[in-house]
């Protein structure tokens, strides 16, 4: 890129209106796209630069601090986990080479050795039971670290964890916590997450160092992130580094039209969020290549179900949510199939299981069944809870989340509205979004989970169990509170028997179902695109691994 181009920030203390990163975005994103300096770019040969762009930005560089897909891809590429996803996605060791169940309460995990922190220190296993307290700390996160139990060094490169009780899942939390290291957290200030929530800032926040294949240049939030290869990472040796590219760099841009266009102009190899519309034409491009497949990931509306009167709503004194005829009605009047036809230009799959991934995680087929959509039955259900006149109440969403995330709200909104429900559609971007839904400001909103771990417990304990201090209902935005539910998913976390624990979760979905607490709509389709000089792995978590990435 042009040197005029680039705009450093400081990496820490920043501290930036929206009004402010606007106008930088503004800037950033028109010098990105226009000659603007005589410098000539470097060629892409030499540099091997792999860069590109989606129309959010990550929230935040702290690993424990946001529990969201796309920070998590970004925060990948320097922290590590003791156990990562494979190309296939099934559990590989990482920064664990082995680990053993040495009881029903125990579990002995056995570190790499020769790992080394991006800042030369050598990784140990102090770092592991750090960064498994530290996330146990986190809003975020402790919903993985807390169930792992207590964390002991045994050696250097041995820890043990002790849980009260026998956990079904211990293995797939073990690989859940991004380790860090505990003498750059201690010199920086940094043992406590970030509370994103509260818009903190932090050392950690802004800046990264970890055991990853790839090291934290500079983090201008809203303009660009830069990578660079980490020439010491342990996996070079060890052939996990499959690709040919030394630097990346990341640029959010809001406009997909200006997404595609700096695409087709040479100006990036990639693009993580086509818009769904231009795909068929994409795919007749030459000059790219277009990757898809089925994301493991729902999108459903959650509605607060928790306040005596509804937030954000002409209804005083009295919160219609409440009522299962009221959110039974909303399911009803929703046409899944013309915004599958319409919205998501056939790039979803309906869906009536709030679930990422119903097959894989052993749910009955038989469920894979909506609500019809009935208009009249949807008037009826309002009518005999009350609201024959209907009523408005505002739907809150993000605009650069998931695929035309703004779109299917508006599209909600205009079909509520055929059976008298006067909605308002409030999107904003993500980094706003996913400060305020964790305190659950929001009447109703557009809610989207994910995870690649093939087990129902994942979604079941932070999506729909009720609230607690402990871990469980993290991301319940709907803040509703099942005792029956509530209790088939404690008795599924800790029963051994995996028949027995399969048919818990299966009655919990059933249930969820049932009181329709959430109403669910699809799984995305994903579709990547990039230059044709580039090969890489479409992964159904929706995170780009640049370590399998090849440039010609």
């Amino acid at each position: 890129m042009p040197a005029c181009s680039h705009r450093h920030l400081p990496q820490s203390g920043l501290s930036l209106s929206p009004k402010s990163l606007r106008k930088m975005f503004v800037f950033g994103a028109f010098s990105y796209l226009v000659a603007a300096c005589a410098t000539p770019a470097i060629s892409l040969a030499a540099d091997k630069n792999f860069r590109w762009s989606s129309g959010g930005d990550a929230t935040t560089q702290d690993p424990h601090g946001q529990d969201e897909s796309f920070t998590k891809s970004v925060n990948n590429l320097v922290y590590e986990r003791l156990i990562q996803p494979g190309k296939d996605m099934s559990p590989t060791p990482w920064l664990a080479t082995s680990w053993k169940n040495t009881s029903p309460t125990k579990w002995l995990v056995n570190l790499r050795k020769g790992v080394r922190f991006h800042d030369g220190t050598a990784f140990t296993a102090e770092d592991v039971v750090f960064s498994f307290e530290r996330a146990a700390k986190s809003k975020q996160f402790k919903s993985y670290a807390i169930p792992v139990g207590v964390a002991k060094k045994i050696d250097d490169y041995t820890v043990e964890f002790t849980t009260a009780v026998p956990i079904p899942t211990t293995l797939i939390n073990l690989g859940e916590v991004p380790i860090m290291s505990r003498k750059w957290a201690e010199k920086n200030n940094s043992t406590t997450p970030q509370d994103f929530t509260t818009k903190e800032v932090t050392f950690a926040s802004r800046n990264a160092m970890g055991t990853g294949p790839y090291k934290l240049v500079s983090y201008e939030p809203g303009i660009k992130t830069t990578h660079k290869k980490n020439p010491d990472w342990w996996g070079i040796k060890d052939g996990r580094y499959e690709s040919n590219i030394e630097t990346l760099e990341y640029r959010p841009i809001a406009s997909a039209a200006t997404r595609m266009a700096a695409l087709k102009s040479g100006e990036l190899e990639f693009v993580q969020d086509p818009a769904p519309q231009e795909v068929p034409l994409l795919k007749s491009d030459p000059k790219l290549k277009v990757w898809e497949g089925e994301e493991t990931r729902f999108i459903a509306v959650a509605l607060d179900q928790a306040r005596d009167e509804l937030l954000f709503s002409d209804v005083k004194g009295k919160n219609p949510f409440k009522d299962k005829r009221v959110r039974q009605a909303l399911y009803q009047a929703i046409d899944i199939i013309a915004i599958q036809k319409q919205v998501m230009r056939g790039l979803s799959i309906p869906t009536a299981i709030a679930q990422p991934d119903p097959k894989g995680e052993g749910i009955p087929a038989a469920l894979e069944k909506r609500l019809p959509l009935d208009i009249a039955a949807a008037k009826k259900l309002l009518a005999d809870a009350g609201y024959a006149n209907g009523f408005g109440f505002t739907l809150h969403c993000p605009n650069d989340r998931y695929v035309n995330d703004e779109k299917i709200c508006v599209a909600l909104a205009a079909m509520w509205a055929k059976i008298g429900l006067n909605v308002s559609v409030d999107a904003m971007p993500k980094a706003q979004y996913f400060q305020r839904t964790p305190k659950r400001e929001f009447s109703a909103c557009l809610q989207g989970w994910g995870d690649k771990n093939r087990d129902g417990m994942y979604t079941l304990k932070p999506v729909l169990h009720s609230f607690s201090a402990t871990g469980y209902g993290e991301s319940n935005y709907g803040n509703f509170k099942n005792l029956e539910l509530d209790q088939l998913i404690e008795k599924a976390e800790v029963e051994m028997d995996p028949k027995t624990r399969q048919q818990l979760i299966n009655q919990a979905v059933e249930l969820v179902q049932k009181e329709v607490l959430v109403i669910p709509l699809h799984r995305q389709v994903i579709p990547w695109v990039s230059s044709s000089s580039v090969t890489l792995i479409h992964s159904s978590d929706n995170k780009i691994s640049p370590i399998w990435v090849k440039m010609k």
